[in-house]
């Protein structure tokens, strides 16, 4: 029995991609909308682009969806134009959507609720760990506007909605602008092929301060119970594994793995964007000599948002008694997810 209609918007990323594989595996019919048709197993491709309005009515026009998951975002040169850019592409979908059907929305943002906007990065000095009751931190930040134009949406037609707020995503997904776990595995393999020492990149108070992480398999779980659990509904939810770690111990457990030599921190971040100058050349000989599928190093590793996560000045743990007091209860080990999903990029011949 079919537990409902689903459309996953950003289908082929890293949250929307595992998102849609689970809610297909749990008994969901499902679509998913991407700029370019997402080729996944037993769901039903939709190719737009919400900037555009009329294509996104066109493709959109006639679909039975009763649960909308909105997992994409698009980025601009400053954040006015990210408030701008994605506030219209939210109201595209839902202008294109039979607002008779549709039972819910969720909505994903994520720890920049709580640090500001990318070129406010840590302007918000919220006391750890945040918690979701934290006021908005002043100031431009596309989160907000799409919150706001989901509630105005969800009041005026009456559908629920929830907002999940995961900190950095562990999931595999090729081509996605914040995938931290795969950029990691690329990094080390570079190191590996050449030697490198495997550098932390970041600043000493990322690899000194406790931290989290979110496995895509734990948001989808959450995703899909707050959408189907009556009284969880109009709530936002911090996601994450449940576990906390620091860097200087996951950094040397990750380089174990590899099989590489780990240098102390230094004083001073070594961003990858500078380290890795020469990884298209670099990765290419690595994928030749190893029968490698992606040779294009920049469809696996997203070196500058890498180096956002890891370079933050501040601690940042976010608070889960909300969702675990609202029933949600699934958890996940974060070096687990992060060795799991580097094998399974050996096996798929992602890494070597």
């Amino acid at each position: 029995m079919r537990k409902g209609t689903a459309l996953v918007v950003g289908a082929t990323g890293i949250t929307g991609g595992n998102l849609a594989a689970y809610l297909v595996a749990s008994g969901w019919a499902v679509y998913g909308l991407s700029r370019s048709a997402p080729e996944q197993s037993g769901i039903i491709p939709v190719a737009a682009d919400l900037m555009d309005k009329q294509a996104t009515d066109k493709a959109l026009n006639g679909l039975p969806i009763t649960h909308v998951f909105y997992c994409t975002w698009i980025r601009r040169d400053n954040e006015k134009a990210n408030v701008e850019a994605n506030s219209t592409m939210m109201r595209h979908l839902f202008e294109a959507l039979d607002s008779d059907q549709l039972q819910h929305a969720s909505l994903v943002t994520g720890t920049k609720q709580y640090l500001g906007s990318f070129e406010a990065y840590g302007s918000g000095r919220i006391e750890t760990p945040f918690r979701e009751s934290e006021p908005r931190v002043p100031g431009d930040n596309f989160y907000y506007a799409l919150e706001d134009v989901m509630f105005e949406t969800a009041e005026r037609h009456g559908f629920s909605w929830n907002v999940h707020r995961p900190h950095t995503v562990i999931g595999n997904a090729r081509g996605n602008a914040m995938n931290m776990g795969t950029t990691i595995a690329v990094y080390a393999s570079i190191c590996k092929a050449t030697g490198k020492p495997f550098v932390f990149p970041g600043s000493q108070i990322q690899w000194n301060a406790l931290t989290d992480m979110t496995d895509a398999l734990v948001l989808a779980r959450q995703m899909e119970w707050a959408a189907t659990t009556p009284g969880a509904a109009n709530q936002a939810f911090n996601t994450v594994n449940g576990d906390v770690f620091r860097w200087r111990r996951m950094w040397r457990e990750i380089g174990e793995y590899f099989g590489l030599e780990v240098a102390d921190c230094p004083e001073t971040p070594q961003p990858l964007d500078e380290q890795m100058k020469d990884a298209d050349s670099i990765w290419r000989d690595i994928a030749q000599k190893n029968a490698l599928v992606e040779p294009d190093v920049s469809k696996l590793a997203s070196w500058w948002h890498t180096d956002a996560d890891l370079g933050r000045d501040q601690e940042c743990v976010n608070d889960t008694t909300k969702s675990r007091d609202y029933g949600f209860d699934h958890f996940r080990e974060t070096r687990a997810a992060f060795f799991d999903l580097f094998t399974r990029l050996k096996e798929e011949k992602i890494i070597p």
